[in-house]
């Protein structure tokens, strides 16, 4: 017993004089909103974006003579939402900041969350896994304009969330890029893709 007290001594004794391990201690572990951060956090992926600066985009004209203008450029119609477009074309090339919440830098779910309440009045819930609350769940064929799109990272955790524009294009802020407009079909976002949500 008193050598395993003396074995328990020493073993607290070196962990106490290991910087690293003191400053894990002090700093990340009282901080519960760090360390189940860590599990949702978004991943680094170097991706080439199909738009990722502002668009001077100009009207097209439909069929039934009106004008359509969905600012990013895409092939737009009449019942396309200009303001969800505009609004996400005004945000385009911001950087991605862990935790951002401004055009200083800006996360995923901030910018879902900006998008929406400019465009739909809607608050939504602050992290992507938290956006699971807001949503009925839909699958990849049933998506529409302004559906939400939920990304698994590594571990299997709901970690990113986009918004669904349309012809397979969705908006994010992405690590690598900041915000802009990728492909679903994208190897990575296809392979990581879990559902998407329609909010209520």
């Amino acid at each position: 017993m008193k050598r395993l007290s003396l074995i328990l001594i020493f073993a607290a004794a070196t962990l106490a004089g290991c910087t690293s391990v003191k400053s894990f201690m002090a700093r990340d572990l009282d901080d519960e909103d760090f360390v189940i951060g860590q599990l949702y956090a978004d991943e680094r992926y170097d991706e080439t974006p199909v738009i990722a600066e502002p668009v001077e985009a100009k009207p097209q004209r439909q069929p039934d003579g009106s004008d359509c203008n969905n600012a990013l450029g895409l092939k737009c119609n009449s019942s396309d939402n200009e303001l969800l477009y505009k609004t996400v074309n005004s945000w385009l090339g911001v950087p991605y900041r862990y935790g951002g919440t401004d055009r200083n830098g800006i996360d995923c779910s901030a910018f879902v969350g900006v998008v929406f309440r400019q465009v739909y009045g809607k608050n939504l819930h602050r992290t992507a896994n938290d956006m699971l609350q807001d949503v009925s769940l839909i699958q990849k064929n049933q998506l529409k304009e302004g559906d939400l799109l939920f990304f698994t990272n590594s571990k299997g955790k709901v970690s990113h969330v986009g918004i669904y524009l349309k012809d397979g294009l969705f908006a994010h802020s992405s690590t690598s890029a900041g915000v802009c407009v990728s492909r679903l079909a994208d190897s990575y976002w296809s392979k990581h893709f879990y559902r998407g949500g329609r909010v209520k």
